[in-house]
């Protein structure tokens, strides 16, 4: 029978074989360790990721299928389209990482909690000043009122979570997100799990070994360094 493993505290860079993941819960593959830059980038490498409740043991999974959006195929709505041709909504990139994470940690209706912890708040906020991490941010005049964040390693972008305070907000940060990364060479966004929502947007299944061997042809690709720096139209998202 096989069972997660224990992380050793003194080898934050080695994890068992994603394939060796539970199939229940689906993807469950180590506990314990440390959110430490030198975990966090040596998992999203391999196609792992944390995922926890404040109070319980530190998880890290690698679910089979995967969920991801091809950056050329994120779906565009006429609606949606036809909203940001008169909208004056701008985006940006990396200008309000931590307000982006604690606006996604924020209570939601149809959930209880949430598994953006203090631990995980300083982890990703440590990881964006190294330049792995990395906020797209959606404006209403000053006012912030949608985005997302994710891990970016060699070019393969791991979207972590994504809010929005106004209908259309999260769609505008997806669809900035996808144009920018697809600019840079990006073929894929790892949304990690399927969800209704996701599929609406365009995502799709696939296969973890499939999904593991694009990962790491990926993630030896060199980083993009220039991330855009100032405000755009949210209608050139489109």
């Amino acid at each position: 029978m096989m069972r997660i493993r224990p992380l050793d505290a003194l080898a934050p860079t080695l994890f068992p074989d994603p394939r060796d993941a539970l199939s229940e819960p689906n993807g469950l593959l180590a506990f314990g360790g440390d959110l430490s830059p030198q975990r966090l980038i040596a998992a999203y490498t391999r196609g792992i990721f944390p995922w926890y409740s404040e109070g319980d043991p530190l998880l890290w999974w690698s679910p089979d299928p995967r969920c991801v959006f091809a950056t050329d195929a994120v779906h565009r709505s006429h609606s949606l389209a036809k909203f940001l041709r008169k909208s004056t909504w701008q985006w940006s990139m990396n200008r309000a990482f931590e307000d982006v994470m604690r606006a996604c940690a924020a209570p939601r209706e149809d959930q209880q909690g949430t598994w953006i912890t203090s631990d995980m708040l300083t982890a990703y906020t440590n990881l964006h000043l190294l330049g792995y991490a990395h906020s797209l941010e959606v404006w209403d005049g000053d006012a912030l009122i949608g985005g997302l964040y994710g891990v970016a390693v060699g070019r393969m972008f791991s979207a972590e979570s994504m809010f929005s305070r106004r209908t259309n907000a999260s769609k505008v940060a997806l669809h900035a997100l996808a144009q920018t990364l697809r600019e840079r060479g990006f073929p894929l966004i790892d949304a990690q799990v399927l969800n209704p929502h996701l599929l609406r947007m365009g995502a799709h299944e696939m296969p973890r070994a499939r999904f593991l061997a694009r990962l790491a042809h990926l993630t030896a690709e060199p980083a993009p360094q220039d991330w855009p720096r100032v405000r755009a139209p949210a209608r050139t998202s489109l």
